[in-house]
């Protein structure tokens, strides 16, 4: 007998305009032309090591990457990774969930970010219905066409639409190829549209905002944004529409695109910005399963590569050009050092903030 949970059903979701968000783009979004602040050495000078290595990658043809976490985009930070965006800067950014729902929010609404402390005692918390609503059903609607996460989301914000398909084509479609590997997406994704009666056609979704938008501006610009969230970790959980398999399915094929690109860092750099626990933990998955193929296609292991990890903690006070501090030190025990230290590349640990770094890389670009 399967254990008691929750009719998800039953979940009461509010418009998001009733909601007292914290912040708005228009206020905290960072201005990219402004002049970067002197960050002094050391810093200045591993700042420019990273910068010289992006600009040897982009001439090689070798990836750079972007992985950050949800506080980039909640303090304002997407117009600094959109002029990267647009100058060719960076080939594949990836985050997770929390950092696409922030730049969904702030795309449609202008603004995100509740107070958790008022919201969730009240069972409120997360309960938005337009963020629940959307989200889940445009990466429901993409993972039926094979779309992973972050392009099935980018895609609506750019194009502010959605097209829902006929469930009942969705069906035909089923029945006469049950085999298809799209066949369990698509008979998810009518369910969904017939559950929650959503009109089949042309949806139209404005996303006023959308000039802030990370999603849209590497959707429009046909750069991998891939999304590696974790089941129960984002608000949109608390929404009827949820659909795991869904989320899954669109998170697997990020997590393909994420390793395909991770298979380009020979001589490339992975900027991990912000990311304590998902950047590292799916690099170092997408690292073994890379080096996995390589070995059964007799190429060499990746190497060459440079790893620039941004936080505003001190690292535990360790000396990781030293090698691993042991157990029984507590720095052992950060992830975002740790792995990095493990990955075979260079390691670059720069302790400061997320735009003072991103906008110390952008006057370098």
């Amino acid at each position: 007998m399967p254990h008691p949970q929750i009719d998800a059903a039953r979940l009461t979701v509010f418009p998001l305009a009733e909601r007292r968000s914290l912040t708005r783009i228009e206020t905290i979004a960072a201005d990219p032309n402004a002049p970067p602040r002197p960050v002094g050495e050391p810093l200045a000078e591993k700042v420019q090591r990273v910068a010289g290595r992006m600009r040897a990658a982009q001439e090689s043809g070798a990836a750079v990457m972007l992985a950050y976490g949800a506080h980039l985009v909640k303090n304002g930070g997407g117009p600094l990774v959109n002029r990267m965006i647009e100058r060719g800067a960076i080939t594949h950014l990836a985050t997770q969930g929390a950092g696409v729902i922030h730049d969904w929010e702030f795309a449609f609404l202008g603004a995100s970010t509740e107070s958790v402390r008022e919201n969730a005692p009240l069972g409120r918390f997360g309960s938005w219905d337009e963020t629940g609503r959307w989200i889940n059903l445009a990466v429901a609607a993409g993972a039926a066409e094979g779309l992973g996460f972050g392009e099935a989301l980018g895609r609506m914000v750019e194009s502010e639409s959605l097209a829902v398909p006929d469930p009942a084509e969705l069906e035909r479609s089923i029945v006469q190829a049950p085999r298809h590997p799209l066949c369990a997406a698509r008979a998810d994704l009518a369910a969904m549209i017939r559950e929650h009666k959503i009109p089949a056609g042309r949806l139209v979704v404005r996303h006023p905002y959308k000039e802030f938008s990370i999603l849209a501006r590497a959707y429009r610009h046909r750069v991998p944004l891939t999304v590696h969230p974790g089941i129960g970790y984002d608000i949109i959980v608390n929404h009827p529409m949820y659909h795991g398999a869904a989320i899954g399915r669109a998170a697997t094929t990020d997590a393909r695109i994420f390793a395909h690109s991770v298979d380009r860092l020979d001589g490339g750099a992975y900027l991990s910005v912000g990311s304590a626990i998902m950047s590292p933990q799916v690099f170092e998955k997408a690292l073994s399963a890379v080096n996995n193929l390589r070995a059964a296609e007799g190429r060499p292991f990746l190497r060459g590569h440079l790893i620039a990890v941004v936080d505003i903690q001190d690292a535990g006070a360790w000396d990781w050009t030293a090698g691993e501090p042991p157990k029984t030190d507590p720095a052992y025990y950060l992830r975002f050092c740790k792995t990095f230290a493990r990955m075979a590349g260079q390691v670059e640990y720069l302790q400061m903030d997320n735009l003072a770094f991103l906008r110390a890389i952008g006057s370098r670009d």
